[in-house]
């Protein structure tokens, strides 16, 4: 698994017309609000050209992509935490998620109605993220009440989580975003926060949802959530749904002209992609042999018994040492001579690599770096 995503949104702001473009399953995208009512996932691979570039070279039996997943839930309106339009009912669904990306409107079209009567994705943002505030305000309200009974009697752990949350709820209390003031919590106290699954808490991800005539160049609502943006330090991602749900449609090859017709290299969503492993803080590792090529997703800053614990929890514990190829080492060599590519089948490409010098064997104390080619050897 790379991340889990869930999608946030006003009604009719194009949600489902980008979760559709994402995973493909075609789920009703229509003209009113409230058409997605029962929450939706979708599994996507995690598109990298270093993947299919390892795969071409080693010819395995299987090619196994990092994935993630994602969450589109119903839209939000404003009183949602009140019970207004269908309520914050299926928030639930995405308190586990790792990050969240919020989709707003930018784009004016007379025949797509806006919930809020006219386009202004500023407004439509604060909306969203009060209304996110509101239910982390009511699940730290309620432990609130249970927790200091516990406190009362002395208990230190529960002294500890009375003062956390009190602190959580000056912050939300003031309309204040958990993420926005994370550097403010010890990472102990953090802890104790993400048990919770506190919506405010996870990093956000605005996404603007554009006309066909905006995606290279910005409009005004983009630019206006661009700003608010960097004063959150967020990211921003431009996409057109519309255009991203005609192209999922198309075989490959059809697929790169009407790329091209638009002035793209790449789908739009592959930036979404992108910026939820930036902000995650998240990189790629890959194991390779004849019978399996694989793309893993780790944090950056791992070492290399944790890499090895993504494979299976006993290679952690069992780690003895791990034989590295660099991504640069491995694309220089395949760049220069490629020719070799086609003697490159299954194992012989730790062989051929391991004769040139370039595999290196790294301790427990090696910090994995993102493309790296690994072998792990451990006892079990």
């Amino acid at each position: 698994m790379g991340f889990t995503c869930g999608i946030v949104g006003l009604p009719n702001v194009g949600k489902s017309t980008l979760f559709n473009a994402l995973t493909k399953n075609f789920i009703p995208a229509e003209n009113f609000p409230f058409c997605t009512i029962d929450p939706n996932f979708g599994v996507v691979p995690v598109p990298d050209e270093r993947l299919d570039l390892l795969s071409k070279v080693v010819s395995p039996q299987k090619v196994v992509p990092a994935v993630i997943e994602f969450c589109d839930i119903a839209g939000l309106v404003k009183g949602a935490s009140k019970g207004e339009g269908l309520g914050n009912q299926f928030l639930s669904h995405i308190r586990n998620v790792d990050a969240i990306a919020h989709v707003v409107r930018c784009f004016d079209k007379n025949d797509i109605v806006h919930v809020e009567g006219k386009v202004d994705p500023v407004r439509d943002i604060e909306i969203i993220n009060y209304e996110l505030i509101l239910a982390d305000l009511e699940i730290i309200e309620k432990r609130l009440n249970k927790i200091e009974k516990v406190a009362k009697t002395g208990d230190k752990q529960a002294k500890k989580e009375l003062e956390v949350l009190k602190k959580a709820k000056n912050f939300l209390e003031n309309g204040i975003r958990l993420f926005l003031k994370r550097d403010e919590f010890k990472e102990d106290e953090i802890k104790i926060l993400k048990g919770f699954g506190l919506l405010t808490l996870k990093p956000m991800i605005y996404v603007c949802n554009v006309d066909e005539d905006h995606i290279l160049k910005d409009n005004k609502y983009v630019e206006a959530v661009r700003k608010y943006a960097q004063k959150e330090g967020a990211k921003l991602v431009k996409v057109c749904a519309k255009l991203e749900e005609e192209l999922s449609n198309l075989p490959e090859e059809e697929r790169k002209e009407f790329l091209k017709d638009y002035g793209l290299k790449e789908p739009t969503l592959n930036n979404l992609i992108r910026a939820g492993y930036e902000i995650l803080e998240l990189q790629t590792f890959f194991t390779a042999g004849k019978k399996e090529v694989r793309a893993w997703t780790i944090k950056k800053g791992s070492l290399a018994p944790e890499a090895a614990g993504k494979i299976h929890s006993d290679f952690e514990k069992h780690f003895i040492r791990a034989e590295v190829l660099s991504w640069k080492d491995f694309y220089e060599e395949i760049t220069k001579n490629p020719n070799i590519v086609d003697k490159l089948k299954g194992d012989s490409l730790w062989t051929y690599f391991k004769d040139l010098g370039k595999v290196r064997l790294e301790g427990k104390e090696y910090e994995v770096k993102d493309g790296d080619i690994i072998y792990f050897r451990v006892s079990c």
